[in-house]
């Protein structure tokens, strides 16, 4: 999972962040209700929204 968003175009990266975003918030407020089957999901999902961010703003300042 760490390298597959290498191959995706900038407009995908950033479909791919708001769609984990949204997932992290839901995430979140189960795990305050307290209905979470995995608790370490909430770190792999913020891993991966950061290395989205990264990629993004490679994007942006033209690395790629």
């Amino acid at each position: 999972m760490k390298n597959s968003f290498k191959n995706l175009s900038y407009q995908e990266l950033k479909t791919k962040k708001d769609e984990l975003s949204k997932k992290f918030l839901e995430f979140r407020f189960k795990n305050v209700i307290g209905h979470v089957d995995n608790p370490l999901q909430k770190r792999t999902m913020r891993r991966q929204i950061a290395r989205l961010n990264t990629l993004i703003h490679a994007h942006e300042m033209g690395a790629k």
